[in-house]
């Protein structure tokens, strides 16, 4: 075998980007933060860096999650502990020209967790926030009525914002993903409003009711209740041991 002459291939750098999905205020939000440094200085973007060389692609990603959110990552199917995240690795992009610096290949991630908190910018982003995803992907929304309606994503980020979005609309189908938008215990009306923020429609309350709540493994009651969204005591419930859902919650036809 000819010896290896790594000077006979062209560099490239691999970057790590974060799809961070959260509900607020009723609706679907993306974190974005605002690109401090060229190429597209000033244009929001979704958070990432570059993997260093001491790092595989899972630490690159929870180091990013960790700097940009303060939210510590667990792996898909293990339960969140205190402030963390379900992250779960999205797609691979690599298109020669998606980075006009030079060929760089990102990993996206999958992030979602409940109502977070404002964010803090970190990097070379010179702010950052939530915004809801229909404003960044240039649907219907209103994106901020304090600034400016936003110019496209920077990079690709556009396409890589709607496959993570995609993913988590189509995963709580089928899936108890869902709970992962929810504190540890939440009622069913509150897992609903996910639902609705996440597939972008109305649900019928009792219909859903009946479908959690009788979906073996889904829900487990805490034994609690709350009247924090007025009215009646609501009963609580927290994720219950199942990872799949059968049947499966299926997204209405809109």
């Amino acid at each position: 075998m000819s010896p290896y002459d790594p000077s006979a291939f062209p560099p490239f750098a691999v970057t790590v980007d974060l799809v961070v999905l959260t509900v607020r205020r009723h609706a679907l939000c993306a974190l974005v933060v605002r690109r401090g440094e060229q190429p597209y200085q000033g244009r929001w973007a979704l958070p990432g860096g570059f993997v260093r060389a001491e790092e595989d692609l899972g630490a690159a990603a929870a180091r990013e999650l960790a700097e940009e959110t303060g939210l510590c990552a667990h792996e898909p199917g293990t339960p969140s502990v205190g402030n963390g995240a379900h992250l779960e690795q999205l797609a691979t992009y690599g298109d020669p020209k998606r980075d006009p610096r030079m060929r760089v290949v990102s990993v996206a991630y999958l992030v979602l967790a409940p109502d977070l908190p404002a964010p803090r910018a970190g990097g070379d982003a010179h702010s950052a926030r939530w915004a809801p995803v229909e404003a960044l992907l240039g649907q219907e929304g209103d994106y901020s009525r304090e600034e400016e309606p936003p110019a496209p994503l920077a990079f690709d980020h556009a396409q890589i914002l709607a496959d993570g979005v995609e993913r988590a609309r189509s995963k709580i189908e089928y899936s108890s993903l869902a709970t992962a938008f929810c504190p540890p215990e939440f009622t069913v009306g509150e897992l609903r409003r996910v639902y609705e923020a996440v597939w972008g429609v109305a649900l019928d309350p009792r219909n859903f009711h009946r479908k959690v709540t009788g979906t073996p493994g889904f829900l487990v009651p805490s034994g609690g209740t709350t009247t924090r969204q007025g009215g009646r005591p609501a009963q609580l419930f927290r994720a219950g041991g199942a990872t799949l859902l059968n049947p499966p919650m299926l997204r209405p036809e809109v």
